[in-house]
């Protein structure tokens, strides 16, 4: 899966702190909004089939929210190049680290709860984080190493602004990697047989890639703090994020574990050959294609959920509502706000992060998204940002593996198109 690293960056130069009132999406088609050019947004419709026809995407699901309306929600090429089978607006998708905005919520739930605070160390909820050492030298003729202790223990917001110290499985370095295939720790995609719990205990004993607090690097925070909620709530992630998330927001396709009845509606995943032509890839021994229709009980929140563009739509509105949706307050206004204001100070130089989200900067002149959009992607080519000084919400979701360079040039030409529609 080493190919996986590049593409769970996937619009990272994006999100941030917001102004919205609480708003409830039309799920009808949202009726003619004074501030959008109509004739000019069509320029998104040219764009989507554009990629298409010229085989640079398979096919995708577009939403776009503005004011709290569907402005676009539109199916575009084929799902299944192979069958062929059209792309349908239902179609669920595989949002792999998308996961982990919705993980990071889950955290901010308990923390109004009083059952958790940022500053608390990983350690009064795992014990293997105790104590935690640094890799000093490394042997790649055996993986061996050495290590020093750490200057401090991983706490919540380490985790959280991914400054922890951790690597990443699979898709980090390749010392990391080497470390954590010795140590059993996989990235979580696919992961259809390990046990949640013993994984964590052995990446607590594992060493760091690096002091805590020092250095930001995408790392596997959420998986750890997917199972802080575990442990904190006594319930299972998929069971939480169902009662806490799911329910109360009416997201009625989000899923760990993705019903019988539902699996025909699976995306395949494509991959692209030597030609330019699109094909569905098979289950591999690397992971199996098909693992949302598969049973697993390993729920990695940092890549394990499976979604629609509609109900992780509807997430997103819900934050850009402050917290709020259809009359239901999920998170207060100030979380909210803490979430999506930078927090990881210069770590990342240029760019921003808040608890959970890639945040634009003010000073991005190259973004045409308003300073404060918080975003980010999943390794299978999918995208969101969301804008609160402009009130939008934009997510793309198609399956590809590896991702099209192309997909991220689709990304920016439809952010674009989007920006010059309005008035």
């Amino acid at each position: 899966m080493a190919s996986l690293g590049r593409f769970l960056f996937l619009g990272l130069i994006l999100i941030g702190a917001f102004g919205a009132s609480a708003q409830v999406i039309d799920l009808a088609p949202a009726k003619p909004n004074p501030r959008v050019h109509y004739d000019r947004l069509k320029r998104v419709d040219d764009l989507m089939n554009r990629f298409v026809q010229e085989k640079k995407i398979p096919g995708a699901v577009l939403l776009v929210l503005k004011d709290g309306q569907v402005l676009r929600h539109q199916a575009y090429g084929m799902d299944d190049a192979d069958a062929p089978k059209p792309m349908v607006k239902e179609a669920l998708f595989r949002i792999a680290s998308q996961t982990k905005a919705i993980t990071s919520v889950g955290i901010m739930l308990l923390i109004e709860e009083g059952k958790l605070l940022l500053t608390d160390p990983v350690s009064k909820y795992i014990p293997e984080f105790a104590k935690p050492a640094v890799l000093d030298k490394f042997n790649p003729a055996d993986s061996s190493y050495t290590t020093v202790p750490a200057k401090r223990e991983i706490t919540i917001k380490d985790l959280l602004t991914h400054t922890s110290g951790l690597g990443y499985a699979q898709i980090g370095s390749p010392t990391m990697n080497a470390i954590y295939a010795k140590n059993q720790i996989t990235a979580g995609i696919g992961e259809l047989k390990a046990n949640l719990p013993e994984t964590m205990a052995r990446l607590g004993k594992a060493p760091l890639e690096y002091q805590p607090g020092t250095r930001w690097n995408y790392s596997l925070s959420s998986d750890v703090l997917g199972y802080v909620i575990e442990v904190v709530s006594g319930m299972g992630l998929e069971d939480f994020f169902q009662q806490r998330l799911f329910t109360p927001l009416g997201m009625k396709d989000t899923y760990f574990n993705v019903p019988a009845s539902k699996h025909t509606r699976l995306s395949a995943l494509n991959t692209q050959d030597s030609l330019g032509n699109w094909h569905k890839i098979p289950d591999s021994s690397e992971f199996p294609a098909s693992f949302p229709n598969q049973t697993t009980n390993y729920f990695s929140g940092g890549a394990g959920l499976t979604s629609t563009a509609l109900d992780y739509g509807i997430f997103l509105q819900m934050l850009l509502n402050k917290g709020m949706y259809g009359g239901k307050t999920i998170l207060s206004p100030r979380i909210v706000e803490m979430m999506t204001v930078n927090q990881a100070g210069k770590l990342m130089g240029e760019r921003q992060f808040g608890l959970g989200f890639g945040i634009v900067p003010e000073s991005a002149p190259d973004e045409v998204q308003s300073p404060g959009t918080f975003s980010w992607g999943g390794a299978f080519a999918t995208n969101y940002w969301v804008d609160p000084q402009k009130k939008i919400v934009f997510q793309l979701m198609t399956q590809q593996y590896p991702a099209s360079p192309y997909f991220e040039e689709l990304r920016a030409k439809l952010s674009v198109a989007i920006y010059q529609s309005l008035k």
